[in-house]
C-alpha cells in the first residue's frame, strides 16, 4: 500500500522585516541588519556541497543557501512542508509527481525550471558516469543526459552518498516546465522522504556547469536558498549575502557570517563582549553561566540525532562480538545524561525516534547496565585485558572529549582497557591501519523513517559497510528488503530485527544518548531555535525589540 498521500502547499504568514540591530553601521538605503554567527565548526572539508559534506555541522550552513523540494518545517517538528514543489502527488509505488513552484530565482538570477531539477539528479552531477542500479546495471537516465560536464570529476564520496540516498532511482523526467516525475526501480514508500532530505537540494544546472571545476563549484554552490555565498574560507568563515530575489519574501539580513571559534569558552566570551550574536554548541554545564547576564538568553532543545559509540568487528579484540556486547552493557547511560547534560537530553529507546509514528518499535530499550553482565561476557570471550584503542576528534561534538573519559573509565570498571586515540580530522579516524576498534560517532533521521539512520548508516550502502568496518549477512537482506516493502507491519518487524542485530546479537554500534544542540544569542534578538542542527532566519524568524 501507499503511505503517503498527496501534499498540497499550506499559506503561512510573513512577518514584517527586522528593523536594524544597535550596534551594526546601517547603510542609508539597507536598513536590514548583519549578524555575526561564532561556530565550532563550518564543514569537515573544503566543500559546501551537501553530497561530499554529510556532517552535522554542514547541515546548519546548508540551511542558509540550499532547498528542496519537499522540507522540513525548522520552527515546528520537522514535518513535511511544500518547498520549491507546491505540491506533489503519489503515481503508483515507484513513481511522484511535483509541481514546481514558479518564479523561483537562483542565486545568479536564473529562474529555476524542471530542466534544473532533473539535471540535479543526473548522473553528472550526483551519480557519476556509472550508476548502476542493482543487479540489473541498468544506467541512470535524464533528459540532461546528453549534456556532459567537461572536467566535473566527482569526488568519490559523492556517487557513494548519492547511492546511499537512492538506491534505485531510476529516472527523473521534465514532463513540463514546472512538472517533474521520479520513477524508482522497485516500489518505495519512503521516495518522498530521500526527495526531501539533506543531499537532495537543487541546484542550478547553468552554475554547476559554468564552474571551472567541482571544487570551484562545491565552494560556491548556486541554489534558491535566502542567502548566496560571497566568501567561503576553509576552515575560518563563511560570508552569506541576502538573495534579493528569494521566492519567500526578503530576507531579513542584510549579510550573515559564519567564523570559526573552535574553543567554547572563547566563543563565550566573545558573545558577552558583542564580538557576537549568536554563538552555537553552547554546553549545558556553561548555560546557567551565560543566563546570568540579562542581555543573553540560550535556546535548544533534543534533535533528531543521537550519539553513538561504533565498533570496527575486524579488530582482533573485537572479532568475537561478546567483547562488543560488554561495552554496551558497561555504560551508565543515565550518569551521562545527568553528569555531563544536567539532564537536559534523555537515553533514547535505541536507534529511533517517535516520529518514526507507525515503525516506531515500542517497548525497545538500550541494552541494560549491567557491570557483571559485561565482565562475564569478556570472561566468556576468553579477553585478558589487551589495550583497544577509541578514537575521536576534540570537542567536534558537544561533550565529546568529557564523554569520552567517562566511558573509559566506565569500560574500565568492567575489564576492558580502552585507550583514548585523539585524532584531528575524520580522514585519521576512518585511517584503517589495523588500529580502528572504536570511534565516536553519530546518526541522524534525515526523514520519518529508518531507512534514514539506520539503513543508511549501517547498511549495505551505508557509510560504515563502506569504510569496512562491520557487515553482517542478515542485517544487509534485511535492509534491501525493507527498501522495496509497502506492508507496514512487514516493514516494522524487519525494523525491529535491524535493531536485535545491530544492538544486541553483533553490534555494529550503542546509544549513548539523544544529541541536543543549544545556542546562545542576544536577547533583543526575537529568534526560534529548531530542534535539529539547521537554523532559520527567513522573516518567520528574526526580528529584533
Amino acid at each position: 500500500m501507499i503511505l503517503r498521500r498527496r501534499h498540497l502547499i499550506a499559506a503561512s504568514g510573513r512577518a514584517a522585516a527586522a528593523t536594524a540591530l544597535p550596534r551594526i553601521a546601517i547603510g542609508q538605503t539597507d536598513r536590514r541588519p548583519s549578524i555575526t554567527i561564532a561556530v565550532q565548526q563550518i564543514a569537515n572539508s573544503a566543500a559546501l556541497e551537501p553530497l561530499r559534506e554529510q556532517s552535522n555541522v554542514g547541515q546548519r550552513a546548508f540551511s542558509f543557501i540550499f532547498e528542496r523540494l519537499i522540507s522540513q518545517n525548522l520552527l515546528g517538528k520537522l514535518e513535511e512542508v511544500p518547498g520549491l514543489a507546491e505540491s506533489w502527488k503519489r503515481i503508483d509505488e515507484r513513481t511522484v509527481e511535483f509541481v514546481l513552484r514558479k518564479g523561483v530565482r537562483f542565486h545568479n538570477g536564473d529562474e529555476m525550471t524542471a530542466d534544473d531539477v532533473v539535471f540535479t539528479f543526473s548522473r553528472e552531477r550526483m551519480f557519476g558516469p556509472e550508476y548502476d542500479i542493482g543487479s540489473s546495471k541498468t544506467l541512470f537516465t535524464s533528459v540532461l543526459i546528453r549534456d556532459s560536464v567537461e572536467g566535473k570529476n566527482l569526488p568519490p564520496e559523492v556517487p557513494a552518498v548519492a547511492k546511499r540516498l537512492f538506491p534505485a532511482l531510476e529516472k527523473v523526467e521534465a514532463i513540463d516546465k514546472y512538472t517533474v516525475r521520479f520513477t524508482n526501480r522497485t516500489p518505495d514508500v519512503t521516495l518522498e522522504g530521500r526527495i526531501g532530505r539533506m543531499g537532495s537540494d537543487i541546484i542550478s544546472r547553468r552554475a554547476f556547469s559554468e564552474a571551472k571545476t567541482w571544487l570551484d563549484w562545491a565552494r560556491a554552490p548556486v541554489s534558491t536558498g535566502p542567502y548566496k555565498v560571497r566568501e567561503f574560507l576553509t576552515d575560518r568563515s563563511l560570508m552569506l549575502d541576502a538573495h534579493e530575489d528569494y521566492w519567500g519574501g526578503q530576507p531579513p539580513l542584510k549579510s550573515i557570517r559564519l567564523v570559526v571559534v573552535p574553543e567554547v569558552a572563547t566563543r563565550i566570551n566573545g558573545l558577552l563582549a558583542g564580538q557576537f550574536d549568536f554563538i552555537c554548541d553552547v554546553p549545558p554545564d556553561q548555560i546557567p553561566g551565560i543566563e546570568k547576564n540579562p542581555k543573553f538568553e540560550v535556546l535548544g532543545s533534543t534533535i533528531v540525532n543521537h550519539r553513538i559509540t561504533v565498533f570496527d568487528k575486524n579488530h582482533p579484540k573485537l572479532i568475537d562480538p561478546r567483547v562488543r556486547q560488554a561495552f554496551t552493557h558497561a555504560i551508565d547511560r543515565q550518569a551521562i545524561v545527568e553528569s555531563l547534560w544536567s539532564g537536559r537530553t534523555r537515553v533514547p529507546a535505541g536507534l529511533q525516534w517517535e516520529f518514526y509514528g507507525p515503525m516506531f518499535v515500542e517497548g525497545w530499550t538500550v541494552p541494560e547496565y549491567d557491570v557483571a553482565k559485561a565482565k562475564a561476557l569478556l570472561k566468556a570471550a576468553n579477553y585478558k585485558g589487551d589495550p583497544i584503542p577509541y578514537r575521536l576528534t576534540n570537542n567536534y561534538y558537544t561533550n565529546q572529549v568529557a564523554t569520552a573519559q567517562v566511558l573509559v573509565e566506565m569500560w574500565r570498571l568492567a575489564g576492558l582497557n580502552v585507550q583514548i586515540e585523539m585524532k584531528e580530522n575524520w580522514q585519521q579516524i576512518f585511517e584503517a591501519n589495523g588500529q580502528r576498534a572504536v570511534r565516536d560517532w553519530s546518526n541522524s533521521a534525515g526523514f520519518n523513517d529508518p531507512i534514514s539512520s539506520i539503513v543508511a548508516q549501517h547498511g549495505p550502502q551505508g557509510q560504515q559497510q563502506q569504510v569496512g568496518e562491520w557487515t553482517n549477512e542478515e542485517m544487509n537482506k534485511l535492509s534491501v528488503a525493507m527498501e522495496v516493502e509497502t506492508d507496514i507491519q512487514k516493514r516494522k518487524a524487519m525494523f525491529k530485527r535491524m535493531l536485535e542485530i545491530c544492538e544486541r546479537e553483533d553490534p555494529a554500534y550503542t546509544v549513548l544518548h539523544q544529541n541536543a544542540t543549544f545556542t546562545a544569542k542576544r536577547k533583543d534578538i526575537k529568534w526560534k531555535a529548531s530542534p535539529s542542527f539547521a537554523m532559520e532566519f527567513r522573516t518567520i524568524n528574526f526580528a529584533t525589540n
